[in-house]
């Protein structure tokens, strides 16, 4: 197989064999169903619906509050219980649309879907954001937005980011397994908007069954290839994975569409494919539950606003109390101090642990090793970002390309005198970016 990658990266224990190999089980929730209003990047939606309202399942609640915005729907049948904050996975209070679930199910009468032959490209756009679709590797950016460039005939690839590179995750690997047609035909819907694209099936070598069903079904496929890459994180990190996949690179204040190229992670294409081919709305995404605290780890579908202690109790409950438990994975999740909130659009695993290594390490002063250069794979200095960031010297932390960093974690990683510098550089790049915002 083919060894495409990037410099630096490192290789994590990986856990993946405790979901791997479960197919996916589809959960219905018991109680309350809680929808944040901010489950993306941009503008929150807007509520279209009030408190005593009886609402069905696909029946929109919220419409998209600009052009980055995305609209939100009802996953169950019920009644709205509240507009309200609640608490998120970010430890934020966000407003949110509750729903008293009636456990009945009801549907609304889904629409009739024109031919796929017949749909202009604004007409298909135009359903991809309807659907409130936004990317569910992480970053929440609507769809629609991404798949609407400025110059749509200089792209001249769709990447379906397949690499699952993140520890503990399995979700988009059993989504391959169990769904490989609609995987392929969302990437056929993205690649119709785009005169003169290609396709690329990106997936690391440690995905051996996935290749090789993805390439027996695109065999006949000219303008769809499956590529190999090498397993090392963080491989589906959106720059190295256009590098590895492309050659092409692209910095920090550059957007994909730059370097002619568009990336959507599984679910994403997969949800594409639904709103287009099938009419349906965003209402599901898959969740990996797992970690070595965890009865029974595996994948679930789960419908949008699912309590986090109801996927639990799906998983057979703590098989020993967790010491740490994370929203998404172990090094660019979320750690959580409790599992009273709802499944997102961009909630990708719940990880739950009987030891947490982080807090038990003792940083000490910096030894001048050069590892955590050796392991970047934005080609920065952490260890300078670092001390930069520490004593709030933003010109100089600029100047070195702090903003380059892509917070992945594997500085952290690897540094032998256990220092955070991840958090550090992450904080003051947050600083720069509310900065430029304003």
């Amino acid at each position: 197989m083919a060894r495409l990658t990037f410099t630096g990266g490192i290789h994590p224990y990986d856990g993946k064999d405790l979901s791997k190999d479960k197919p996916i089980k589809e959960i219905l929730p018991k109680g309350d169903l809680v929808y944040p209003l901010s489950q993306h990047i941009g503008a929150p939606a807007n509520p279209v619906v009030k408190k005593g309202d009886k609402v069905l399942t696909g029946q929109k609640i919220a419409e998209a509050g600009g052009f980055v915005s995305a609209p939100i729907y009802a996953t169950v049948s019920g009644t709205v219980k509240a507009i309200e904050p609640r608490r998120v996975v970010t430890g934020d209070n966000v407003m949110c649309i509750v729903i008293e679930n009636d456990g009945l199910y009801e549907e609304i009468k889904w629409p009739e879907i024109p031919p796929f032959e017949k749909l202009s490209r604004e007409e298909k756009i135009a359903m991809i954001r309807e659907a409130g679709i936004v990317g569910m590797g992480g970053a929440g950016f609507p769809t629609a937005v991404k798949l609407s460039p400025k110059e749509p005939d200089k792209i001249e690839y769709v990447i379906v980011n397949c690499a699952e590179c993140e520890p503990y995750l399995t979700s988009d690997y059993r989504k391959m397994l169990e769904e490989p047609e609609k995987l392929i035909g969302g990437l056929k819907v993205s690649l119709s908007l785009f005169d003169n694209a290609r396709g690329i099936l990106a997936v690391e070598d440690n995905k051996p069954d996935c290749i090789e069903k993805l390439r027996s079904l695109t065999k006949d496929e000219s303008k769809i290839t499956v590529k190999a890459l090498k397993t090392k994180y963080p491989q589906g990190s959106e720059r190295q994975l256009i590098y590895a996949a492309t050659g092409r690179a692209i910095n920090s204040s550059q957007l994909p569409a730059d370097a002619g190229c568009v990336v959507n992670n599984v679910d994403t294409v997969i949800a594409i494919y639904n709103a287009v081919m099938l009419g349906r709305p965003l209402m599901y995404r898959i969740v990996t539950v797992t970690g070595d605290a965890i009865a029974d780890p595996r994948n679930f579908k789960v419908r949008i606003g699912t309590n986090y202690h109801e996927l639990v109790e799906e998983a057979g409950g703590f098989k020993q109390d967790p010491v740490k438990i994370i929203s998404g994975g172990p090094m660019m999740g979320f750690a959580i101090f409790d599992l009273d909130v709802p499944a997102t659009k961009t909630s990708s695993a719940l990880l739950c642990l009987t030891k947490d290594e982080v807090s038990a390490m003792e940083p000490s002063a910096c030894i001048n090793c050069g590892k955590c250069v050796e392991v970047c794979p934005g080609r920065v200095v952490p260890r300078k970002l670092a001390d930069y960031a520490e004593h709030y010297d933003e010109e100089a932390f600029v100047k070195n390309n702090g903003m380059e960093c892509c917070e992945c974690g594997c500085c952290s990683f690897i540094c032998p005198a256990k220092r955070p510098l991840t958090q550090v550089i992450k904080s003051m790049r947050k600083m720069q970016l509310a900065k430029k915002k304003k």
